[in-house]
């Protein structure tokens, strides 16, 4: 995805003029951050949007204020891949094109937990990568035909100029594409079909997804109950489904590093630090203190590990 992003920002920068606009948010992924700060060296400006503290969320209005008649295009995640925070991404794609920009999703942490609707979201571009959904590490991407095809390239000579095979730099990856058809044949066995058909992913999806969010309430609430431990992101019960299982979290005065080092010894794997989420861990005033712990939840999941990670977190020891 990240691949891909760099790609189109260039070929997007070539219809850019000084002192046009691209407005980011400070929820995303760096990878749908530093591909238009790239752009600056071209004379674009780049507006960010901040969040809503403690839940995580996109500040609209602030989405707004952000707008102007100068803005090109609108980079936004799908959902944080560090607090899970879900964007109400309809309502940012009517502002953006109220304003003449387009709309640019990064579905990268999304893509395991939920069905994607390009045309529900009206976006111009979405990306993706299908290691998050069980797939080998392959990038994707929608875009509207009219853009795919008006946008020009940085390619080949010898490549064609014709469809979407004129944004390949080179030979595809066939590989991944088979592991991709492979990803795609599994989540529609979850959705209790052979055949890789839309209605049998989003039966797969909505599966996964009633699943992940019974976890995810029992991990929020377990931990809401040890002391000093501060959650970040949307925890009311009742908002839950504006979210995917993702958790943050920081436990002063201990280090992130540190508690994931405790439950790496106990055979659970959690990450820690930034997770490449630059500008949300900075907003939050956590750089200096190691960014957060990281606990991620997927279909395969169960309630008892769940019980494990609380019972080690309530037994630390550092």
């Amino acid at each position: 995805m990240t691949t891909l992003t760099f790609a189109f920002s260039r070929a997007i920068g070539r219809e850019l003029q000084p002192g046009d606009e691209i407005v980011v948010t400070r929820l995303d992924h760096d990878g749908n951050v530093s591909p238009w700060l790239a752009l600056v060296e071209r004379g674009v400006t780049v507006r960010f949007v901040d969040i809503k503290v403690p839940e995580c969320t996109i500040d609209m209005a602030d989405l707004q204020h952000q707008l102007t008649p100068r803005t090109r295009l609108v980079a936004v995640t799908h959902a944080s891949n560090v607090v899970g925070s879900i964007p109400d991404l309809a309502a940012v794609s009517r502002a953006a094109h109220a304003a003449g920009a387009w709309l640019w999703v990064d579905a990268v942490h999304y893509g395991p937990h939920g069905s994607i609707d390009v045309r529900a979201i009206d976006c111009d571009f979405l990306v993706c990568s299908s290691y998050k959904f069980f797939g080998p590490h392959q990038g994707i991407l929608y875009g509207r035909g009219a853009l795919l095809q008006r946008l020009r390239p940085y390619k080949v000579r010898p490549a064609t100029d014709e469809g979407p095979s004129r944004w390949e730099t080179g030979t595809q990856n066939h590989e991944c594409l088979a592991g991709l058809l492979g990803a795609f044949e599994y989540l529609a066995s979850i959705g209790g079909a052979e055949r890789v058909l839309r209605p049998a992913l989003e039966q797969a999806m909505d599966r996964i997804r009633r699943h992940e969010r019974a976890l995810v309430a029992r991990l929020i609430d377990g931990l809401q109950q040890i002391p000093g431990i501060t959650t970040y992101g949307i925890t009311a019960p009742g908002e839950l489904e504006h979210r995917v299982p993702t958790v943050s979290l920081t436990w002063p005065p201990h280090r992130p590093e540190a508690l994931a080092r405790w439950l790496a010894s106990h055979q659970v794997f959690a990450t820690h630090g930034d997770h490449y989420a630059t500008e949300l861990i900075t907003r939050l005033q956590l750089v200096d203190d190691g960014g957060t712990l990281r606990i991620g939840i997927a279909h395969y999941n169960t309630a008892s590990e769940i019980d494990l990670v609380l019972e080690l977190l309530a037994g630390f020891r550092g």
